[in-house]
């Protein structure tokens, strides 16, 4: 399968929307430099270009502690306000330089109170260097729109807290939840008194699932913790056989279900072999809601750019094909169906039309 040629200031232009994707795996190289400094935090090395190199590196193991393991730097240029700011505020122009009209950024806040901050004023820290983002991108002319996911980590017992925090703050710009962390040994029926109380609130939330766990994790994440998305899932492919799928597998097609794909972490992370035989395609083609991620921009050494151009040149997809993700990723957002429809057909659709 063969697909005309993009070039990649094309598809930088096209419009794109982006729902897995971590703040704290995401900063520009030559911040956390800066920050490590100020903080006085040992890096592996202060060269920008060399740190982002280290990065991909250290994450290209093939497993996922390792992978999670990356973070130890980043986190620790994020435990002031002024950190908080200045990363948020730089991942919104990051993204609207990047094409991207709608992105929902997630992080855990209680991986960023070491410096002193509540879990609360964490959040009120990154919502208002989102917010000047924001407003800087829209200055520009490249207006985006980032709504946050508030993470419990899977391994801890603050999920529950989190999750108070992601109701708390659903006015001013928290859009749903999710937990994070190593899946393996984490089920996320751990974790139910988090996902029962946000159902009672009416939040919507994403899990982890499918990744270094197998089809349990995702069983457990929609049919025990009622997840409106599913995060990664590369492992449903385990349920479908020669093209014909099990009962969990038609589930999540059927419901459409998103799936957030994020097809180089996943190669890092040991989850898929390559672009080309990466679960992402096939699912695309059997009908499947698939959404194209980065997951961690800095620790992948990726943006969204990047990741439809390798699904071109590897895996033979089309300009349709990335219409088609990207519709699937706005109609999956954690924002009103009017906002989304009005996404979809004032901005995408258009912005397709006219990029080619």
């Amino acid at each position: 399968m063969t697909a005309p040629r993009i070039d990649t200031e094309t598809l930088r232009r096209l419009p794109k929307a982006v729902l897995h994707d971590h703040l704290d795996g995401g900063l520009r190289p030559a911040t956390v430099v800066e920050l490590a400094q100020e903080a006085g935090h040992t890096l592996p090395t202060t060269d920008p270009d060399e740190l982002a190199a280290w990065y991909v590196e250290a994450a290209g193991s093939g497993d996922l502690v390792r992978y999670i393991a990356t973070f130890e730097h980043t986190l620790a240029v994020m435990q002031s306000r002024e950190g908080l700011l200045r990363t948020a505020e730089e991942y919104v122009l990051d993204l609207a330089a990047d094409g991207v009209v709608y992105g929902e950024v997630r992080y855990a806040p209680e991986l960023m109170v070491n410096g002193g901050l509540g879990l609360a004023e964490v959040v009120e820290a990154v919502q208002e260097g989102l917010s000047a983002g924001m407003a800087k991108a829209a200055a520009a002319g490249t207006p985006v729109r980032v709504g946050t996911l508030l993470c419990g980590m899977r391994m801890f017992d603050r999920t529950r807290e989190v999750a108070g925090l992601a109701v708390a703050f659903r006015d001013a710009g928290v859009v749903g939840f999710d937990i994070a962390g190593a899946e393996d040994g984490f089920p996320p029926a751990d974790h139910l008194a988090a996902f029962e109380h946000l159902r009672g609130e009416s939040v919507p939330f994403t899990i982890h699932a499918g990744e270094a766990h197998g089809l349990p994790s995702i069983h457990q994440a929609l049919q025990v913790c009622g997840a409106q998305r599913i995060g990664h899932g590369v492992r449903i492919t385990e349920d479908i056989v020669d093209g014909k799928l099990g009962r969990l597998a038609g589930w999540v097609r059927d419901r459409r279900i998103a799936l957030e794909m994020c097809p180089t972490s996943n190669l890092q992370t040991g989850a898929a072999t390559s672009i080309a035989e990466h679960p992402v395609t096939a699912l695309k083609d059997l009908g499947f809601r698939v959404t194209v991620n980065t997951d961690n921009r800095l620790v992948s050494g990726t943006t969204m750019t990047r990741e439809m151009s390798l699904l071109v040149e590897e895996a033979g997809w089309s300009v349709e094909d990335l219409r088609t993700v990207t519709v699937n990723a706005v109609k999956s957002a954690f924002i009103p169906f009017d906002e989304r429809r009005a996404l979809i057909e004032d901005v995408v659709l258009p912005g397709y039309a006219s990029a080619l």
